[in-house]
């Protein structure tokens, strides 16, 4: 057995995503269990540099983690042959000039989602990773999470029999950070620093929905401001420029209708903080991140219409939990291990740019539709 080493550029992952997901729970836990095990046999061990524009804050993780390299010069990072990859998941608006560099310097490019704030910038770097010929994918996490590896089960196994329908409810209460700090960071919320549900969840439900469901053909949505006052991390108060919510509906081949609501003014009732209902014509799902439950035709229950009794059902214990039946790992890690053997041995990843691309062009074409109040077809990207 033979251990290759690779190295991978990590551009702002001393930001809570970065640092959890991709630092900790990904590069390091590959690291811990003994790098990535190959198809001859041999291990792929990721040696990681992170990248960052605070000093104090990549000593102290270099230190935490016992992670050897550090930097805050991206551009001497690039020109080093011995890394191999760059990795960003940095705030949305510096991402597009530093994948710009990374592909000039002819590295393989795994980054964050919305690839970019508009969608010609989003095909810009697809077709400069395509014309450079760098391997190139894009973080696509949810996927793989229990819940919906479940469902995808159901899916295949042709469980729902015709799907019909799809419900989507995702989100929870923000706190505005007057009197306790809010739980995501101020700029979510300030349009002009790219913030907004839309933006940064409608990425999200496109690949979710394309993967799962089928192509999405049209969208109509609705955005809102909710909570039009926030305070910041320092307590200052600040106009809330961005949407916080948005409530859309998604037409997609074969006449699937899709809804999301997504929300940061919402207080949670309900089992998780994303669920997925899946409506056919043989049995029906629901699924939140870890869990999935079903009702079968069979086991359907027969309510009548009557507000003047008691109802007479427990619905929720007519549903039945769908078994784990395997080990599920951490879904960015899974993905982490996907890509890196994907660059080193050629092995299937179509999670690409252009995919990513994709994500942008849906939260545009919802942004548009709230904009002028209409429904709006979702053409065929192509490089």
């Amino acid at each position: 057995m033979t251990e290759h080493t690779i190295g991978i550029i990590m551009n702002g992952v001393t930001g809570r995503m970065g640092t959890n997901q991709h630092l900790i729970r990904s590069i390091m836990a590959i690291r811990n269990q003994g790098g990535v095990k190959l198809a001859n046999g041999d291990v792929l061990m990721p040696d990681p540099i992170m990248v960052g524009r605070q000093e104090h804050k990549l000593q102290a993780l270099a230190k935490t983690h016992g992670i050897a390299r550090w930097s805050t010069n991206l551009d001497e990072c690039l020109a080093d042959e011995r890394d191999q990859i760059y990795f960003d998941s940095q705030m949305t608006s510096f991402r597009v000039d530093s994948i710009r560099k990374a592909i000039a310097a002819g590295k393989h490019i795994y980054c964050e989602k919305p690839t970019a704030a508009t969608l010609e910038e989003s095909l810009e770097l697809a077709r400069l990773a395509k014309d450079a010929g760098v391997r190139n994918g894009v973080v696509q996490d949810k996927l793989f999470l229990p819940g919906l590896l479940k469902l995808k089960r159901l899916i295949d196994a042709g469980f729902f029999g015709q799907i019909l329908s799809v419900r989507m409810e995702f989100g929870y209460w923000v706190f505005e950070g007057d009197w306790q700090p809010g739980q995501r960071p101020s700029w979510n919320y300030r349009k002009e620093d790219g913030g907004g549900i839309i933006v940064d969840m409608f990425a999200h439900w496109r690949y979710v929905i394309d993967h799962l469901f089928g192509k999405i053909r049209s969208v109509s949505c609705l955005g809102a401001t909710h909570i039009p006052q926030r305070w910041d991390e320092n307590g200052k108060s600040y106009a809330s420029t961005a949407d916080d919510a948005a409530y859309a509906t998604f037409e997609l081949d074969g006449g699937i209708v899709v809804q999301a609501n997504s929300s940061w003014a919402v207080r949670v009732n309900r089992e998780d903080l994303l669920t997925i209902q899946v409506d056919g014509t043989e049995g029906s799902a629901v699924a939140g991140l870890r869990d999935c439950k079903v009702q079968h035709r069979v086991n359907t229950c027969k309510p009548v219409w009557n507000p003047d009794i008691p109802n007479p059902f427990n619905f929720r214990e007519l549903w039945s939990e769908v078994p784990d039946n395997q080990h599920f790992d951490n879904a960015f890690k899974i993905q982490w291990e996907m890509f890196l053997k994907h660059v080193h041995e050629d092995q299937p990843f179509p999670w690409d740019l252009l995919e990513g691309a994709k994500g942008t062009q849906l939260s545009e074409l919802a942004l548009l539709s709230w904009q002028k109040r209409c429904w709006l077809d979702v053409p065929e990207l192509k490089l």
